[in-house]
């Protein structure tokens, strides 16, 4: 199968990339970094040329409502209509556990991000919505979003994040799936306070800030219900757990400083 990955150089698009390449399928790594550009539409025409499936693994540099959502909603109709001329058959996409809800209590990015989806259903074209929880590997950027001088105050509300191995691995198992034309979920096995998790990671990076909840900290601009990031009872829990990735995580860095942990 010939697989287009859109955002294919970043966090999640480079393991989806290697992943797929993997299980043998020809795979099509699209990103600026590759000279295809999904919102101005440069090069996308030659990248989308035979493909299956359309992975949209890409990603706003904005937070603001009205930037990304001129981002988000330029991209994915380039990637819908250069798809239809191709013969594409699935377009696959990536967002955020609690979009729907935080986009009509909150807005912001997350109302993009729902206009994103929108966009993507009222194509008519077959395609499957993959809602991840947060990373491991965005945690660092919960707590410097946070701080202010040396104290992060954070909302007093509950997350269940994963391992980005396991987002690029949940993407990975609907390539070869019939489109489910719908949202389906994956989280992590564990639930935390957004500052337990961020606190005990600061500990282990030796970080010197101190990390408050505070009932009128924000998420990204976000405020919180104490629920709202969490997954529905039907969301498929990834097998990563948050204290096996810190000791991966850090037997991988002592490999790649040329450290012997024997």
């Amino acid at each position: 199968m010939r697989v287009a990955v859109i955002g294919g150089t970043g966090l999640i698009g480079s393991r989806v990339v290697a992943s797929l390449t993997a299980a043998g399928h020809d795979v099509v790594s699209a990103s600026r970094e590759t000279g295809v550009n999904s919102y101005t539409g440069e090069g996308l025409e030659q990248a989308l040329a035979g493909v299956d499936t359309i992975v949209d693994v890409s990603n706003s540099g904005y937070l603001d409502e009205k930037a990304a959502n001129e981002f988000f909603f330029g991209s994915t109709l380039n990637l819908i209509s250069y798809g239809a001329v191709a013969g594409v058959r699935h377009h696959i996409a990536l967002s955020i556990v609690g979009t729907d809800r935080l986009a009509q209590t909150e807005g912001g990015y997350f109302a993009a991000k729902a206009s994103q989806e929108k966009l993507i259903r009222a194509s008519g074209k077959p395609f499957t919505i993959v809602h991840a929880t947060q990373f491991f590997e965005f945690i660092r950027s919960i707590a410097d979003a946070a701080t202010t001088g040396s104290s992060v105050r954070l909302a007093h509300a509950l997350i269940q994040p994963m391992a980005a191995d396991d987002v690029a691995a949940a993407i990975v198992s609907t390539v070869g799936a019939e489109p489910a034309r719908a949202v389906i979920e994956f989280a992590g096995p564990d639930q935390f306070r957004i500052e337990d998790i961020v606190r005990q990671q600061l500990r282990i990076w030796d970080d010197p800030r101190q990390v408050t909840a505070d009932p009128l900290a924000t998420y990204f601009g976000a405020p919180l219900d104490e629920r709202e990031l969490l997954p529905g009872p039907g969301a498929t829990i990834a097998p990563t757990h948050f204290t096996d990735w810190v000791s991966e995580s850090q037997a991988s860095t002592s490999r790649s400083s040329g450290w012997s942990l024997r």
